[in-house]
């Protein structure tokens, strides 16, 4: 995997949890604002909507550079609409940065030809 790869997935993860606090938190203030007299809905929707905007940019970043299957890459969208998804994008993702760290390892020190 080459730096740009790699900053790509990283750059993915470090905007997948914020962006799924923001969705719950949007959530939260939704019903507040329905059952009290608190409305933080403008707010909260403002943060959550630049943190999808950003999710999704570098999604496609990610996928572009790493040449994922139509089936990968789609499923990294939909993480991003479920409500807790960033948080399974994140494991995901970190799993997969893992395994090729350790898949460049192994071809640098010619243990395999992966």
């Amino acid at each position: 995997m080459d730096i740009k790869t790699a900053s790509a997935l990283r750059r993915l993860r470090l905007v997948s949890i914020p962006e799924a606090v923001s969705f719950l938190l949007l959530i939260v203030c939704s019903v507040l604002k329905r059952t009290t007299d608190f409305n933080a809905v403008p707010a909260m929707g403002m943060i959550h909507g630049l943190l999808f905007v950003l999710y999704v940019l570098f999604w496609l970043d990610a996928w572009n550079r790493t040449k994922w299957d139509a089936k990968t890459g789609i499923l990294y969208f939909v993480l991003s609409v479920l409500p807790a998804g960033g948080f399974f994008a994140d494991r995901k993702l970190k799993r997969e940065a893992e395994a090729a760290v350790i898949a460049s390892r192994a071809r640098r020190e010619g243990v395999v030809n992966a």
